[in-house]
């Protein structure tokens, strides 16, 4: 999907995916010390307002410069503080070992990409760093309540097992959950989780 689409989509909703952040985000973030978070894709900045607000430091990019816009005003509406800059994945630079997690919430790519993405995030993490992935697992494509609808954009656990071999694995489940986060994702959905640690 072209960043026009997206900046359609986030142009014509007051909210595309809601005000709080992703719930399984959340939840483990709090489990963490505060440090220095990547967000790609971040979209109008839910969950790097969230982390924001608990001592993180935040870096965030997407390539919607509306959702970019939406995201830096309610950061001052809130009196918090993120780095969100206009960025695409594809030809993507990250910064070896600069960082303590990389929240990866519905980053949905094509296989080759996504394979490539991936290793940079790796490589990007610091020694005892997390990957925190939520997203759509092919199942989904029997449900209504988000994702894209191109079955090689969804994750199995056995791609993310592969994509982030070496790590140390601390979740991966596919499990139904009930989504209420804004009105593009809403309803049953099938997801994965996944968790996974650089030492």
């Amino acid at each position: 999907m072209t960043s026009q689409f997206w900046n359609e989509r986030y142009q014509g909703n007051e909210t595309v995916y809601g005000y709080e952040p992703n719930a399984f985000f959340k939840e483990q973030l709090l489990l963490r010390k505060p440090g220095k978070l990547l967000l790609p894709a971040e979209g109008e900045g839910r969950n790097a307002l969230f982390a924001a607000k608990h001592g993180w430091e935040v870096s965030a990019f997407d390539y919607s410069e509306v959702a970019q816009k939406k995201a830096l005003n309610r950061a001052r509406e809130l009196n918090l503080s993120i780095d969100y800059t206009i960025k695409s994945i594809e030809g993507l630079i990250l910064t070896p070992a600069s960082v303590d997690v990389i929240g990866l919430i519905y980053v949905h790519l094509y296989p080759s990409q996504r394979q490539t993405f991936h290793q940079q995030c790796k490589e990007a993490l610091k020694t005892g760093g997390s990957i925190i992935l939520e997203a759509f697992s092919p199942e989904q494509l029997k449900h209504s309540s988000g994702g894209p609808r191109v079955p090689e954009m969804l994750y199995t656990l056995e791609a993310l097992q592969q994509d982030f071999a070496g790590m140390r694995i601390e979740r991966a489940v596919q499990k139904e959950v009930v989504l209420a986060e804004g009105p593009f994702h809403t309803g049953p959905a099938s997801i994965v989780q996944f968790i996974a640690t650089k030492e």
